[in-house]
């Protein structure tokens, strides 16, 4: 890949390009492991592979070499500069990795771009579908290039994608006392250990709504852009403004009508 030199200048849909090529090569990393070993980061739920440091080191070095002087907010390695840079990007290498370790095959590599202060262009990739989720801020959601939208409908006839947030056990109870509610109120419930993928199924239009109590930015910062293009509406779980400095907030994401019914429960 050309290295973008002085004076040139990209347009966000091909930063968007660069992201989604970077994404495929990395992907193949993930297809051609074989046995994984995790290790623990911050317990025994929060655990890291070779492959999300080597997928993320990899991503690092596609995006530096088109945008030199990039910024990057990362999971692995505490790659946290600053986020209000002129150009950011906003990696979670392998998002499932409890899902990549045990082999459900339910995990993505996620990037988002932002361009001082504003989320610009985000892509999702499940390489075991080949499903790859992507969005430039105003130009609509896509997934495989196809045009993608929120199914509008209330709680009562929507699917409800959830998570359960575990690494922090304080916020266990709650969790299921809100999953319990979901359900009686929804028409289903599925938990699926990838914020982003979940973000995306909302987008897609399979599910009508996601919640979870704890997401990192990393999480969900692709995930919402993708989200908002497709016509919907990413909160905080309380149903204000998603933060983005870096803390871990909960989080609601769908339609207006299943997320008002979905504020009635709580």
């Amino acid at each position: 890949m050309a290295e973008i030199t002085s004076g040139e200048i990209l347009h966000t849909g091909e930063i968007l390009h660069i992201i989604i090529n970077a994404e495929k090569e990395a992907a193949q990393l993930m297809l051609s492991a074989g046995e994984v070993l995790a290790e623990r980061k911050t317990g025994r739920r929060d655990v890291v592979t070779e492959y999300d440091r080597k997928v993320q080191a990899l991503l690092m070095e596609r995006l530096s070499a088109a945008l030199p002087g990039a910024k990057f907010f990362c999971e692995e390695n505490m790659q946290r500069d600053d986020l209000d840079g002129e150009h950011v990007f906003i990696i979670d290498p392998i998002d499932g990795t409890m899902n990549f370790v045990h082999g459900f095959n339910h995990s993505c590599i996620s990037v988002a771009y932002r361009h001082r202060g504003v989320l610009s262009a985000a892509a999702v990739y499940n390489p075991y579908v080949d499903e790859m989720f992507s969005a430039v801020k105003g130009e609509g959601a896509f997934l495989n290039g196809r045009p993608i939208h929120i199914h509008d409908d209330g709680l009562s006839e929507s699917v409800v994608c959830c998570g359960t947030a575990p690494y922090d056990v304080s916020l266990t109870d709650r969790s299921f006392e809100m999953i319990k509610k979901a359900f009686l109120a929804g028409l289903d419930i599925r938990r699926q250990g990838s914020a982003e993928l979940d973000l995306c199924s909302v987008a897609a239009g399979r599910a009508g709504l996601y919640f979870e109590l704890q997401v990192s930015l990393w999480d969900y910062a692709a995930g919402m852009l993708i989200v908002q293009e497709a016509g919907g509406t990413c909160l905080n779980i309380d149903g204000s403004e998603m933060p983005f400095d870096g803390s871990k907030p909960g989080i609601l994401a769908g339609g207006k009508k299943a997320i008002a019914d979905f504020l009635k429960l709580q």
